[in-house]
C-alpha cells in the first residue's frame, strides 16, 4: 500500500524513525505542544493526531494509537511497514495488579500476556510470546537510571475487555505475577516482531482496581510527565 493510507494522511518521510504512541490523541497533542520544539501536525485522520518535532536536537514523532489491539494494530502496522519507522515506544496508562504498584508508578513491559486472538492470524502452532525489543528496553532502563526515574520491569496483561464478565480475571493474572493490565501492548509487540522492528511499552499506573484508587481524565492527559520525559530522553539517545 502506498502513502497516504486510509487511516493516515502523512506523506513518506513525515514520521521520524522513532515514534512515541500514547493511546489518547489529546496526550499526543500535549506532548507536541509542551515537550517538542517546532512540532508540526502530520496526521489528523479520524482524530488520531500525529506530530513530528525536535527533542534536544533529535527528530521525534508522537502519534495516538487509539484504544485496544485492533486500533494499535492498524497504526503500528502502517508506521512500521509503510512509513519506515524503526522504533515505537508506547506511552500509555495501565491498571495495577501487583501490590507493589501505586498511582503514577511506571512499568516497562518486558513481555505481554494476552487474552486476545490477534496472534492467530500468523498461523503458529502454539502460543507466541510477545516481548519488548531488548535494545529499547535496555535504553529505557539506562535512561531512567541516569535521570533518576524509578521503574518496574515485568510482564503485563493486554486485555480485549475493559469491562469483563469474568469478575475474577484480574485476580488470576495477578496470581501469576503479572504487574498491570492494559489493552494495546501485545498487538504492538507482535507487529514489531513480524516487521523486524523495535517496540517497547511503558505505562503509568492510572488506577488500582483492588483498592479502587484512580486518576482523573485530566491527569491521564497531562500529569504523566515522568514517563513522558523518560521516553523522550530514550528516543533522543537512539
Amino acid at each position: 500500500m502506498s502513502t497516504p493510507t486510509p487511516h493516515n494522511s502523512a506523506l513518506k518521510g513525515d514520521f521520524a524513525k522513532t515514534v512515541l504512541m500514547p493511546g489518547d490523541p489529546l496526550r499526543a497533542k500535549f506532548i507536541a505542544e509542551n515537550m517538542l520544539e517546532n512540532a508540526r501536525l502530520v496526521n489528523e485522520v479520524r482524530g488520531m493526531l500525529g506530530y513530528t518535532g525536535q527533542y534536544k536536537g533529535k527528530t521525534v514523532s508522537v502519534m495516538a494509537s487509539g484504544m485496544g489491539i485492533p486500533s494499535m494494530g492498524i497504526y503500528s502496522y502502517e508506521l512500521f511497514n509503510f512509513y519506515d519507522v524503526d522504533n515505537i515506544i508506547r506511552i500509555g496508562s495501565a491498571g495495577a495488579l501487583s501490590d507493589k504498584l501505586d498511582l503514577f508508578d511506571i512499568v516497562a513491559a518486558a513481555g505481554a500476556c494476552t487474552n486476545s486472538a490477534y496472534g492467530s492470524q500468523f498461523g503458529l502452532r502454539g502460543s507466541f510470546a510477545p516481548t519488548a525489543s531488548y535494545p529499547l528496553l535496555r535504553a529505557f532502563d539506562d535512561t531512567c537510571a541516569r535521570i533518576g526515574t524509578r521503574i518496574h520491569i515485568g510482564s503485563v496483561l493486554t486485555s480485549d475487555a475493559f469491562y469483563s464478565a469474568e469478575e475474577s480475571c484480574n485476580e488470576k493474572w495477578r496470581s501469576m505475577g503479572v504487574l498491570a493490565v492494559e489493552m494495546e501492548t501485545a498487538g504492538l509487540y507482535m507487529n514489531a516482531a513480524r516487521a523486524g522492528k523495535n517496540a517497547l511499552s511503558v505505562l503509568t499506573i492510572s488506577d488500582c482496581p483492588f483498592t479502587s484508587r484512580e486518576t482523573t481524565a485530566h491527569e491521564r492527559e497531562t500529569a504523566f510527565t515522568g514517563m513522558l520525559t523518560a521516553a523522550l530522553e530514550t528516543a533522543a539517545s537512539l
